[in-house]
């Protein structure tokens, strides 16, 4: 046999002795592709998981920057302008403002529990302030003026009094002082709560409350009045 009936002849014999088809079907050509490439071997060098997150994220944000580059006037020239105005400003009321002041609940006492006198306070002050940690030395310096009142019974002493209670109340018995007395609790809640940092004047000026209190002379009414109330 020969010429195009002879291969027509030929190829119904391979079809009908149960050999292999000459054109393989498409559908199964391409599972069995799939399955060969989902070997590991062909995988070795993958990025891993936490690599494909990060370029995705990368590739999420410069979208997002090429989006913004289109919208903002300018181009990206002007987005760039932009974020540094925006920077600008958030550093301008950083500056301003400040750390934010947090609210000092009626749970922040002024003292811990380790009761210690006002000599033993006075005598950690000094040694902070040698060291030049002024938070800790306007801590402990107000500690000593609160215990020093205490043990003078001009306060009663009272477990969970905060600066602020304490200075209100101490203002009663020694009312020529109660406006340094109200600054030092201020102080005190500022480096305490409030995240701001003391300087050697806050410190002295605490130190120097702490020296006048000692020769100060309460208004015995105004205890009275205030033991009242």
């Amino acid at each position: 046999m020969s010429g195009a009936g002879g291969a027509t002849t030929a190829r119904l014999l391979i079809r009908t002795s149960g050999g292999v088809p000459v054109d393989t079907p498409r559908v199964p050509a391409r599972e069995a592709a799939k399955h060969e490439l989902s070997k590991p071997m062909y995988h070795e060098d993958d990025p891993n998981l936490l690599q494909r997150g990060i370029d995705r994220l990368w590739g999420w944000i410069g979208d997002l920057l090429s989006t913004a580059s289109g919208v903002a006037p300018g181009g990206s020239l002007g987005l760039v302008v932009l974020v540094l105005v925006v920077i600008g400003l958030v550093a301008a009321l950083w500056w301003r403002l400040g750390t934010p002041h947090r609210t000092v609940r009626s749970s922040d006492a002024l003292f811990d529990n380790r009761p210690r006198s006002a000599a033993e306070h006075r005598t950690a002050a000094e040694a902070h302030a040698a060291a030049h940690r002024w938070n800790a030395a306007v801590q402990e310096r107000m500690r000593a003026i609160v215990r020093a009142l205490e043990e003078r019974a001009l306060l009663d002493p009272r477990p969970g009094r905060t600066a602020d209670e304490a200075a209100a109340e101490a203002g009663h018995p020694l009312p020529a002082h109660a406006t340094r007395l109200h600054a030092a609790a201020r102080a005190f809640d500022d480096v305490t709560y409030g995240g701001r940092a003391a300087d050697p004047q806050v410190y002295l000026d605490l130190r120097a409350l702490d020296l006048d209190l000692e020769t100060a002379k309460p208004l015995l009414t105004s205890v009275v009045q205030g033991a009242v109330e």
